[in-house]
């Protein structure tokens, strides 16, 4: 027995969910939908299942979990659709653009004894994961501090339809944010409070990646450049810093520092990566993350240098529906996730701490042997 999949949303990311869901055990797609009818029958050929409409899609007796991939402005709306329809849903990040949405998701999933899910699962892979094994384990010890880095030049260098990221509900802090704030909600537990500092960077944006918007010329609306200060409910303290207003730097993603040790955490983007311990004041040791498919280079098909496995934690919820037990990349942890973001840009807009009122509980730990165990 396996949980049906349809997609709603058939850009860019949709190619990686398709390509690795013959990896999992528990997931198979049926369907795909999108508000241009051509993207999802292009989707459709590529990958042997249905085109729907979206409303044929929410009511298809075919599909138990609708995956939504639709932009971030639409999630909620697309969301909120599938659990009224008795659909389980699981979204791109982040769950909602505002607190009310992703109230409202969580809250009407509940009544309805249905499950929420969210990306990033790249929480989920080994480099997080065996970050994860050195918390709890001891060898960490307490953290005191911290510094994480999202820092780069933009996405109209790459992204064919960049406007939405400068619009809100985008920025660096609400896309690329569930990233490091999800792995450090992961790994510290809930954020306490939040002061932050911010502002439009470079005025006016020039579209450059192939496609019909070459040349488009794009005025953010949002703030490119954060830097917040992060209090967690465990009492350390992390340093983030959000921008693409960025030629170059030489930060890594994210470094803690603790009582026994200091870590450093690999891209949250990915899956695996670069992950360090120092016990001393003199060496950075690398750490093993195992031997396992969510360590090998697929990505991008064409030339890997990344493991990306997305899916991951889409089988594991649909693993969690089948058996009865909780997953991990689950509705509270990103209304959490959702709920640190808002607060630290209403921080930088009103120029004051918020304190952020939502918690969760740490998603339990995926071992590789429980995550090998979702593989088909």
């Amino acid at each position: 027995m396996v949980q049906r999949i349809g997609l709603v949303g058939c850009g860019v990311i949709s190619g990686i969910y398709l390509h690795n869901a013959p990896l999992f055990r528990d997931i198979e797609f049926t369907a795909c939908a999108d508000m241009r009818p051509e993207a999802a029958k292009v989707r459709a050929d590529e990958y042997g299942i249905r085109p729907l409409t979206l409303d044929e899609l929410y009511r298809s007796d075919e599909v138990d979990i609708v995956l939504n991939l639709t932009n971030p402005d639409a999630h909620a709306e697309v969301a909120l659709k599938a659990l009224e329809h008795g659909k389980h849903v699981y979204g791109e990040k982040p769950l909602a653009t505002s607190l009310e949405d992703g109230k409202a998701i969580v809250d009407l999933a509940a009544s309805k004894q249905l499950r929420v899910g969210s990306a990033p699962d790249t929480v989920l892979g080994p480099g997080v994961q065996t970050c994860r094994r050195l918390m709890d384990d001891g060898t960490v010890g307490e953290v005191f501090s911290g510094v994480a880095t999202i820092m780069s030049r933009g996405m109209e260098h790459w992204h064919p339809a960049p406007t939405f990221y400068f619009r809100a509900g985008g920025g660096p802090v609400l896309d690329m944010g569930p990233y490091y704030i999800g792995a450090l909600v992961t790994l510290l537990g809930p954020v306490a409070k939040v002061v932050s500092a911010g502002r439009i960077g470079i005025k006016e944006r020039v579209v450059t990646a192939d496609g019909p918007n070459v040349g488009q010329r794009i005025t953010p609306e949002v703030p490119t450049t954060i830097h917040s200060i992060l209090t967690f409910r465990s009492g350390a303290q992390v340093t983030l810093l959000a921008s693409w207003d960025v030629w170059s730097h030489s930060h890594l993603p994210i470094e803690l520092h603790g009582e026994k040790a200091s870590l450093r955490v690999p891209d949250p983007n990915f899956m695996d990566g670069r992950t360090e311990i120092a016990t001393d004041r003199e060496n950075w040791n690398k750490v093993d993350t195992g031997d396992s498919l969510y360590t090998k280079l697929n990505y991008p098909f064409a030339s890997p240098r990344y493991a990306n496995y997305r899916g991951l934690g889409l089988a594991d919820m649909a693993a969690g529906i089948l058996s009865g037990r909780p997953h991990r990349a689950n509705g509270e942890w990103a209304f959490h996730t959702l709920d640190v973001m808002l607060s630290i840009l209403r921080s930088a807009e009103e120029e004051r701490a918020v304190v952020v009122e939502s918690s969760c509980p740490i998603p339990e730990a995926l071992s590789i042997e429980e995550a090998n165990s979702l593989l088909a």
